[in-house]
């Protein structure tokens, strides 16, 4: 599933920081130099402001770190390149703040040397016990999105095949009926012949795609152009579809059905005749967008609509991809942008 164009991430962890800083502040020095703090040693202060001040320091630019590198890399499939790039910044920047921090603090205010490795050593057992906590949190939440996610567009399928399947006929009785009524053609009406056979391509598709969240552009064009063959049958040339395609936007994905959808409220919503020919043209923009365009001649009377299938479209892309569906009226054109995915 795709997640491009993320949007800026944030953490909510007031909460945490504020408990987990002076706590570790407090621990890992006490617990470095335990004889000092049983002996209530004057030295205590030095250890708990040092270890105070690291532990701020550390963990603060560590979480910065967090931040950036979950903004850079927001997709699942990312993750591997996502840790592997927060692991190498934390070592380099806890290396960095503690070895500054033990030659400012330690040296220059109480005159005491500390060997920079020991300062990184110990400064590595936090750091590394708050990225687990921080990434656990962060995996938990992002697998309680993907459940809603999952439910939601599970919700926007079946809504989809409502819409298409608008007779509410069990598809696999209405195939197997069509199979039935070519047997009975006349094998010389090759016209009747056609349009069955097209017929049964477009519930063929319905049936393969209606449990997929995605399917390639090149299958779902492959049954678009089924369904513009059936319904230049009705308008002859009247309707007029054109397709200005790379051979990479084949590769890409879109939600199925949506392209028929987009059609068929074109032909529903507009006047198809010979002195008016419906033209609709499908291209793409750059390899982000499909767009699917035709020109606006609105019909007197509207047919029967249940005015869902547009924005069922723009319900299923907000769960698949950041990138919304962008939909456009303007110059006596009506526009409709939808992504392109990567499966």
């Amino acid at each position: 599933m795709e997640t491009t164009d993320a949007k800026p991430y944030t953490l909510n962890d007031q909460m945490l920081r504020l408990v987990g800083i002076p706590l570790f502040g407090f621990l890992v020095p006490a617990l470095l130099h335990a004889d000092e703090f049983r002996e209530l040693n004057p030295t205590i202060w030095m250890h708990l402001f040092v270890g105070f001040c690291t532990t701020l320091l550390v963990w603060e630019g560590n979480r910065w770190i967090m931040i950036y590198m979950r903004r850079a890399f927001p997709n699942y499939n990312q993750t591997t390149r996502r840790l592997l790039g927060e692991g190498a910044l934390a070592l380099v920047y806890t290396f960095v703040a503690t070895y500054l921090l033990d030659e400012v603090v330690c040296k220059a205010l109480f005159g005491k040397q500390i060997d920079p490795f020991t300062g990184f050593r110990t400064s590595l057992v936090p750091t590394v016990v708050v990225y687990l906590v921080y990434e656990a949190v962060y995996f938990f939440e992002a697998w309680k999105a993907n459940v809603r996610k999952t439910e939601a567009l599970a919700r926007e399928s079946v809504q989809s095949q409502l819409e298409v399947l608008k007779n509410q006929l069990d598809p696999h009785f209405l195939f197997n009926s069509l199979n039935t009524l070519a047997a009975l053609i006349d094998d010389e009406n090759v016209n009747a012949q056609q349009y069955l056979e097209r017929l049964s391509d477009v519930y063929r598709y319905v049936l393969v795609s209606r449990s997929k969240n995605t399917v390639p552009l090149e299958e779902e064009i492959g049954f678009l152009d089924a369904y513009i063959y059936l319904n230049k049958i009705r308008f002859r040339d009247n309707l007029q579809v054109e397709k200005i395609l790379s051979p990479n936007a084949y590769r890409q994905y879109v939600t199925p059905l949506s392209l028929q959808m987009l059609i068929e409220n074109a032909i529903k919503h507009n006047v198809v005749s010979k002195e008016n020919p419906l033209k609709i043209r499908i291209q793409q923009e750059g390899d982000q967008y499909l767009i699917v365009e035709n020109n606006i001649q609105e019909k007197t009377i509207l047919e029967k609509s249940t005015r869902v299938g547009l924005q069922n479209i723009i319900n299923r892309y907000s769960l698949l991809t950041d990138r919304q569906v962008e939909v456009i009226r303007s110059g006596g054109l009506f526009t409709v942008k939808i992504p392109l995915l990567l499966n």
